[in-house]
């Protein structure tokens, strides 16, 4: 399974920003979809994740309302849809996928090159 992440880039806070993740190769074998970040000096945390059928979702406290998780069946692609952006949003995005559907913070198998995200006050 190969994960290209894509959409990065400089946004004013308060505003929008939609993040994308094309998965490639193995796909059948992927069970959830997630996405994670690493700010500068910081460890990288859990954001949001979607099975690959399209639902549930799971939303970290920090981003709950304020971003949405989309699964793209028409084109194996997960997007992160970013709403009411803040500085403290900046950081590398990372999307991942795993094989199996038990828990969807962690034990993630493939991992996809990072997308930077700035979010300016």
């Amino acid at each position: 399974v190969q994960l290209q992440a894509s959409g990065g880039g400089l946004v004013q806070a308060g505003g929008s920003l939609r993040i994308s993740c094309a998965a490639s190769g193995h796909t059948h074998a992927i069970d959830v979809m997630g996405w994670f970040r690493q700010a500068p000096g910081k460890e990288r945390e859990f954001v949001a994740a979607v099975y690959w059928s399209g639902n549930p979702t799971y939303y970290s406290d920090s981003v709950k309302g304020r971003f949405t998780i989309l699964r793209d069946n028409t084109k194996n692609t997960v997007h992160l849809q970013m709403n009411r952006v803040k500085p403290e949003d900046t950081a590398v995005y990372y999307c991942a996928a795993k094989r199996g559907g038990v828990g969807y913070r962690s034990l993630y198998d493939y991992w996809g090159q990072g997308t930077l995200v700035t979010v300016s006050s």
